[in-house]
């Protein structure tokens, strides 16, 4: 088997072959490949219907921040949500795969990957409002690859804008409501390795408003983060997650009546890292 191509998300990188999740409607997406990460971006909402990127946390590199953020000059500038969508107001050029995510190997090779990760394919608008659910939101990678650390700390991470219809529209775009994040590991040994994968989903809608035709973000509003059914997150977003929704660690039933837990009575609402399912 040829080496992979190591400026693109990898299949086996967990020893076990994980298909680059795409579009289940078979919508056209451009492919665009960076340093240890991939995005499909959907060129009709300018935004991504899947980032992925691959991660070994043992070799992680913790460097200054660089990088400017730029328009990938690969596909043309009309189908990239780029700089006019977030000037002048409370948006956030939200990072799809994190700075930190593809910044491992070598110090070169970490700062070039890090540096790719500031591309419009790769951001996406959020709300600028900082509080606990945002910040756990961007730390479930963190605590994921500790949970996994038996597996040398290695992860598939699966994150993108769920592009709905009712998505509210704004300076040519629609601003997604809602973002998922699947992360997936390998327990077991080298030998017998088994899939194993988590859900989460965060939910923006009371911080954004558009119905003045301009941005306003409600000054009481909260971001809102649950662990998910991945067979929700796939339905929600479109998006085929192939062996992923038969490896979710998350229950679909109650522990306490061992029935059966279905809709959004299956979401799981996270205040804590200690409030994540992994096993």
């Amino acid at each position: 088997m040829a080496d992979p191509n190591p400026d693109a998300y990898d299949d086996f990188f967990l020893g076990i072959p994980l298909p680059l999740p795409r579009p289940a409607d078979g919508r056209e997406v451009r492919d665009l490949t960076y340093p240890r990460f991939t995005v499909l971006l959907e060129p009709e909402r300018r935004l991504a219907v899947v980032t992925a990127v691959n991660i070994d946390g043992s070799a992680l590199h913790d460097l200054p921040r660089t990088g400017e953020w730029e328009l990938d000059a690969r596909i043309p500038a009309a189908e990239q949500a780029g700089p006019a969508v977030y000037a002048s107001n409370d948006l956030d050029r939200g990072h799809l795969v994190r700075r930190r995510d593809p910044g491992w190997g070598s110090t070169a090779e970490a700062r070039r990957a890090m540096e790719a990760t500031f591309t419009y394919p790769n951001a996406a608008p959020q709300a600028s409002g900082f509080n606990q659910s945002k910040e756990l939101w961007l730390g479930l990678e963190d605590h994921v690859l500790g949970f996994a650390d038996t597996t040398d700390e290695r992860l598939s991470v699966f994150t993108a804008p769920v592009l709905a219809d009712d998505d509210p529209p704004y300076r040519g775009i629609r601003i997604p409501r809602r973002f998922f994040k699947v992360a997936a590991w390998a327990p077991g040994d080298a030998g017998s390795p088994s899939l194993a994968a988590a859900g989460f989903l965060l939910d923006q809608s009371e911080l954004i408003d558009v119905s003045q035709g301009a941005l306003a973000v409600p000054p009481l509003g909260a971001f809102r983060t649950f662990q998910v059914p991945i067979a929700d997150i796939e339905a929600l977003a479109g998006v085929d997650f192939g062996a992923l929704v038969a490896a979710d660690v998350l229950p679909r039933f109650n522990r306490l009546t061992d029935r059966p837990v279905r809709g959004e009575d299956a979401w799981r609402p996270l205040r804590a890292p200690e409030d994540i399912v992994l096993g």
